[in-house]
């Protein structure tokens, strides 16, 4: 594990990394402290898999742009629970490049004078930029702002790719509401494809500006494989891929099972899977937008049989109608990755009250100098 630890300049005020003040060592055992305590009663919990280098992790990088009291353009993240902008000028959990370009789009807004949007009169051109690259070192810019039209648009992306050639792609993204979300809903490609695409355990992937994707890749491929490994799939199963998001856990699964279903609410996400599917030229998936629970529902009332589920919830877990679908249809296994610890708790005892057992209980550090931790568990059906 890492031994030397740096320290950030920032984290006293700016919120994003409320551990900066351990040791990454002590992180580790302060999260496996807390799982332990919230499932150990269920399970014994195995030893948190941590990263090697826990820095500049993050592979999507968003800041918010404002004026300080001298009138003075400014980029970086609110303190918490307020509106006041804290600089930043180097995240160290951020990518390199991405923090790069981000200061480089600072100079320019500087140097073609652009206007700052203001949240109180919803006026104003810039707004947040949000950086986005692969691991293919394809680099995505998104500029949310205000306005329709961006003033010298074409001399700052002449002047921005000059400097970073790697950036293979950007977007103006309109987001004139009075909204906490960054994005808007249009998005209007003025350089490139309008999307970028990566590498996650030897599969392709394409991330429009919308695509929910996980922010740390090397620990994602951890992630994962671990599950996958776990499911044990003998490659004939029928497996359903709840909450799929853009397709990424059940593409990387579908070459060891037989049959991959993956279930998505959003409309966008599913557009992207499907997307992802052709590119990987897989053709044992098919993917549908609609509510897990209540396709889940379907699924039970029809009596189909499913052999296992692969879920990765939100961070409130699974609702009522999930559950009960996923009981009635009783697959064999289920794999659950979990970002909320305390709702996969409340899941689990229900799982156990339905004769699921619990297999393994596996954490794992996706967001390093965060409190936040992963978990995947794998439970199996006693009848």
């Amino acid at each position: 594990m890492i031994k030397n630890n740096k320290k950030c300049p920032y984290y006293k005020y700016c919120g994003g990394c409320n551990l900066q003040g351990l040791s990454y060592e002590k992180q580790l055992l302060k999260k496996q402290e807390y799982i332990d305590k919230l499932l150990s009663k269920l399970h014994k919990v195995n030893k948190i898999i941590g990263m090697n280098d826990p820095y500049n992790y993050r592979n999507k990088v968003q800041v918010t742009f404002g004026l300080d009291e001298k009138r003075n353009i400014i980029c970086g993240n609110f303190i918490p629970s307020t509106h006041i902008i804290v600089p930043i000028d180097d995240c160290m959990i951020s990518d390199e490049k991405a923090n790069q370009i981000i200061l480089t789009i600072k100079d320019l807004a500087i140097k073609y004078k652009l206007s700052i949007f203001d949240e109180d009169k919803l006026k104003g051109c810039l707004r947040h930029v949000q950086v986005r690259c692969s691991s293919t070192n394809e680099y995505m810019v998104i500029l949310v702002v205000g306005i329709s039209t961006i003033p010298n648009i074409n001399l700052i992306i002449k002047d921005l790719l000059k400097k970073h050639k790697e950036i293979k792609t950007i977007v103006q993204n309109i987001n004139r509401k009075h909204t906490s979300m960054v994005l808007g809903d249009k998005n209007i490609t003025l350089f490139g494809k309008g999307y970028i695409e990566d590498v996650l355990c030897g599969k392709k992937f394409r991330l429009s500006p919308t695509s929910f994707y996980q922010v740390n890749k090397r620990q994602t491929e951890v992630l994962y494989n671990t599950a996958i490994n776990y499911a044990d799939f003998k490659g004939n199963e029928t497996v359903v891929d709840a909450y799929c998001g853009i397709g990424t856990i059940g593409l990387i699964a579908s070459s060891k099972i037989g049959k991959l279903i993956g279930i998505e609410l959003n409309r966008r996400a599913i557009k992207d899977a499907v997307t992802n599917m052709k590119i990987n030229k897989i053709n044992n998936a098919v993917f549908l937008s609609d509510d897990a629970g209540h396709y889940m529902s379907r699924l039970a009332k029809d009596k189909c049989k499913i052999d296992a589920v692969i879920m990765d919830p939100p961070r409130s877990g699974a609702d009522d109608k999930f559950l009960n679908s996923l009981v009635r249809l009783r697959p064999k296994k289920i794999v659950y990755i979990s970002c909320g610890p305390e709702s996969l708790r409340n899941n689990l005892k229900y799982l156990i009250k339905k004769d699921y057992q619990i297999e393994v209980i596996q954490p794992v550090d996706m967001f390093p100098y965060t409190n936040h931790v992963e978990n995947i568990v794998l439970l199996s059906n006693k009848k």
